[in-house]
């Protein structure tokens, strides 16, 4: 894999990987929901799409924010890359919605509005970015909180000059 495939996987795995909400309000159940994730979760997969399939892994600190929130903090590693994100999931009463915003060490900033379906919540996020040569890049990532006992989070990155996509589905647990 190239410098620039990991250079743009970093910051695809970045962009969904940290959260920071506005502040919500939420009542016991939806605090309750979210502080059950709190803990210490790693994860691990390999990025397919390239010229042969890379192993990464993933470690995310989760933990009781302020009001209705958790905060995540995490790592990647990539081949020879380190990739940091932090932020929060919180629930926001007004829009009675479960809210991510979303931000990483590559500069990406963006707000992902959770999906609920039956016990899981989905943050779905895509996002065209250009890489350091100024080529377009389709940047998509997806974390599912599962049950109470699962994070699963997918990435996606498309060279849209090359037609390339590296794709990744990291499980994680405690």
């Amino acid at each position: 894999m190239t410098r620039l495939s990991l250079t743009a996987l970093a910051f695809g795995l970045l962009v969904l990987s940290a959260p920071m909400a506005t502040p919500a309000n939420a009542g016991p159940s939806e605090l309750e929901l979210l502080s059950k994730y709190t803990g210490q979760w790693s994860g691990s997969a390999e990025l397919v799409g390239g010229e042969k399939p890379e192993p990464f892994s993933c470690r995310l600190a989760v933990t009781k924010g302020n009001q209705a929130k958790i905060n995540y903090a995490g790592r990647c590693s990539v081949a020879s890359m380190n990739l940091s994100i932090t932020g929060t999931i919180a629930y926001d009463d007004a829009s009675r919605t479960y809210q991510a915003v979303m931000g990483s060490n590559a500069g990406y900033k963006g707000l992902a509005i959770g999906r609920v379906n039956g016990d899981k919540i989905t943050f779905d996020l895509a996002e065209k970015q250009s890489d350091r040569a100024g080529n377009p890049v389709k940047l998509g990532a997806r974390i599912t909180l599962i049950g109470t006992d699962s994070i699963t989070v997918d990435y996606k990155v498309e060279f849209n000059d090359s037609g390339t996509v590296l794709t990744a589905s990291v499980p994680f647990n405690r």
